[in-house]
């Protein structure tokens, strides 16, 4: 059986939460960390070989103190993740054990992820060499300038917007990630295999793979978790 990591990056500064009080991966979804709910997708998989949570060292007190029983009992990996997101996956990476041929990456703020997406990404992962969830546009796109007029509608045939996990051969991902320093502004790592010309397949996401990035998500995730569990 092919083998993953699971790289979850958590060293986000939560700008866009809303609360000065605690980051998002801090917050209690249904009596646990956010961070902890997107780890508990994956801890139990015998595909996975290895977590890796990447954090920002500031956190660091907090998991050690806090949270070092679970960091245990789910065998999680630790690492100072950067500045920028692919920093904290760059660092990641050079934790994987070598026996993971395969590298995931899913957000931290995403907790509500189903184990039907998590398989459709690994498969296809398997069979194409790279692979990510996607959700087809169904909205209708406008491009506005700097003063907020709209300059354009944008077509939307062919759009998605993309999801985590995110799933790549690991050498594939190596090589792309070894060219980062010349792509500035990246916002996924399947950005990085395109650059480094790596095929990419998409596959089906889910609406119920809600990123919090706002504190009116944090509710919305609650329900969207009650109606998983109804299923």
């Amino acid at each position: 059986m092919s083998l993953f990591a699971v790289i979850i990056p958590a060293a986000g500064r939560s700008t866009r939460f809303g609360d000065p009080r605690t980051k998002k991966i801090f917050a209690d979804l249904d009596g646990r960390p956010v961070w902890l709910r997107s780890v508990e997708a994956f801890s139990e998989r015998t595909d996975v070989a290895q977590i890796i949570l990447a954090i920002s060292p500031e956190d660091r007190p907090i998991f050690e103190e806090r949270h070092q029983d679970l960091v245990s009992r789910l065998k999680l990996t630790l690492v100072d993740g950067g500045h920028e997101r692919v920093d904290s996956v760059a660092a990641a990476l050079t934790a994987a054990r070598p026996e993971c041929q395969f590298i995931a990456v899913h957000d931290a703020a995403r907790p509500c992820v189903e184990s039907g997406l998590i398989n459709r990404v690994f498969a296809a992962a398997r069979e194409y060499g790279a692979a990510i969830p996607g959700l087809a546009v169904t909205d209708t796109l406008k491009r506005a300038n700097s003063e907020g007029r709209i300059v354009e509608t944008v077509p939307r045939a062919s759009l998605y917007g993309v999801q985590t996990p995110q799933a790549f051969r690991r050498d594939w991902l190596d090589l792309a990630y070894a060219g980062r320093a010349n792509l500035p502004g990246i916002t996924d790592d399947a950005q990085l295999l395109e650059a480094a010309g790596f095929p990419c397949q998409i596959v089906e996401g889910s609406s119920f793979n809600l990123k919090i990035t706002r504190g009116e998500d944090l509710p919305l995730a609650r329900l969207l978790r009650q109606a998983m569990q109804a299923d």
